[in-house]
């Protein structure tokens, strides 16, 4: 753990209070088992990823779409990978955090993607600063901003075209609600049919599946494949919605 604790004992990083204010803001909504808040910014060097167990970067929406990215432990990466609604996305998780620290710059971000921890001090081409996010006094993550984003920034707030709305981050829940800001899709399911590769090349419009499932069954409703709910059918301003009706525990889940 050396290297995370160098993170918070080397000078302070010339980029100034906007990418202090930056990590800020991602500390307030980055998934934690403790609250976290943002350390002293350092100079990024070889090897300031070293200790952490996931990335998730996104490109910023100013000139040259520099690109800023959140490190993170392994804390979270276990609790994402051993959600009881099955395997969750890192970059999902990290959106919000990504969000925020762009809106924090003065500026919009894309959409977050995950990339290994030695590649990411080389996916943002060129130096950058680092920000620890502490979680009770220990680095829990970090927040990498390259020196590119600091001079766009500047560009654009001297640029007479005025800039939209910043997005505002929500306040993600800390502890075990650490993912409950996690989006997921979910899937209602009427049944099922199993037809040979003939049988489905024959299909034709008008032609009825049998499923597997007797008519007044409830459907099941799926969250990354899992069963978590079962319930009825239901019709809502035109649209199908579902009534849940038994929420499914692993003891009577099949």
């Amino acid at each position: 753990m050396t290297a995370l604790t160098d993170l918070t004992t080397d000078p302070v990083s010339d980029l100034g209070s906007s990418v202090l204010a930056a990590a800020g803001a991602a500390a307030e909504v980055l998934p934690a088992a403790t609250p976290l808040v943002a350390g002293t910014p350092v100079p990024g060097a070889p090897g300031a990823a070293a200790g952490f167990a996931g990335a998730a970067i996104a490109e910023l929406h100013l000139p040259g779409a520099p690109r800023i990215a959140v490190l993170v432990g392994a804390d979270l990466v276990e609790a994402l990978a051993g959600s009881p609604l099955g395997g969750l996305d890192l970059a999902s998780a990290a959106q919000p955090a990504l969000d925020a620290a762009a809106a924090a710059l003065g500026a919009g971000c894309g959409a977050a993607r995950e990339v290994g921890v030695d590649l990411v001090e080389s996916d943002l081409s060129g130096p950058f600063t680092v920000v620890p996010l502490l979680g009770g006094g220990v680095p829990a993550g970090a927040l990498l901003v390259p020196d590119a984003a600091a001079v766009a920034v500047d560009a654009a707030r001297r640029s007479p075209i005025p800039a939209g709305p910043a997005p505002v981050a929500p306040v993600a829940a800390r502890g075990i609600e650490m993912l409950h800001g996690v989006d997921m899709e979910v899937t209602v399911e009427l049944g099922r049919a199993r037809m040979t590769v003939r049988d489905l090349l024959a299909l034709s419009p008008g032609e009825v599946l049998e499923l597997d499932r007797a008519a007044g069954s409830p459907a099941d409703l799926l969250v990354n494949g899992r069963l978590i709910a079962r319930g009825e059918v239901v019709v809502v301003d035109e649209d199908f919605g579902l009534r849940v009706t038994e929420i499914i525990d692993e003891t009577t889940a099949g």
